[in-house]
């Protein structure tokens, strides 16, 4: 697997283990010690991941990727944090600014990879595959594109294939380690609270053109995609 990866981290060391595991393993990497510094290469080109300290000098990690979701460039990147942060209401946090996956302080070098690889097959789009509609809501996986009445709806790579998985399977219940299997994958390193992070993203771009109510919750059991 390639790719090109910026690492945005301001501890000179865990930025050089880093470059070193990743460009082993084929991928091209670039250092940045601050948010200012991974701008400068950004400019230059749009890379296929970010790994994103939480700790920054002059903006945090979740400030930085907020910024980057909101670029309309750089909005559809995937983003790994890496903090030392470990309570629950952290990894929610981080997971709310944008990141596609988060990572704790100290980490392995083959769990980093494992989640590396995982976000990227998940943020590859599919290669084919009908084109699906529901009422009004429609999703082509071949493009990799969401419209809602025909607006075009801006998805990251893991809401694309959440709403994928939904839209495939509807009226069918499914618990959050089920949605875990079938759209992660990689369910060995990712948490349940995860899928609702990522649902409720997902739903608040829905809401944005009436169409959060097509998932539902079920009380004690997980989620619902309904066009009823």
């Amino acid at each position: 697997m390639s790719g090109q990866i910026p690492i945005v981290e301001d501890e000179p060391a865990i930025r050089q283990m880093l470059q070193f595991t990743l460009s082993a393993e084929g991928f091209d990497c670039q250092e940045a010690g601050s948010a200012d510094e991974a701008a400068g290469a950004l400019a230059a080109q749009v890379p296929d991941l970010i790994l994103l300290d939480w700790m920054l000098p002059g903006v945090s990690g979740p400030d930085y990727a907020r910024r980057l979701k909101r670029d309309p460039r750089t909005q559809g990147v995937p983003i790994i944090m890496l903090t030392a942060k470990d309570t629950e209401a952290d990894k929610v946090r981080g997971l709310d600014s944008g990141a596609e996956d988060y990572v704790t302080k100290p980490f392995s070098t083959q769990e980093l990879l494992a989640r590396v690889r995982g976000v990227l097959r998940r943020s590859t789009p599919a290669g084919g595959g009908q084109t699906m509609e529901a009422a009004g809501l429609r999703l082509d996986p071949a493009t990799h594109r969401v419209t809602a009445r025909g607006v075009s709806l801006n998805l990251s790579p893991t809401e694309f294939r959440l709403l994928h998985f939904f839209i495939s399977h509807p009226e069918r219940v499914f618990t959050r380690n089920q949605l875990l299997e079938q759209v992660w994958g990689d369910r060995v390193y990712i948490e349940e609270r995860t899928v609702d992070v990522h649902t409720r993203r997902l739903r608040k771009v829905l809401a944005e053109h009436g169409f959060d109510h097509l998932i539902q919750t079920v009380r004690s059991v997980g989620y619902r995609f309904s066009a009823q």
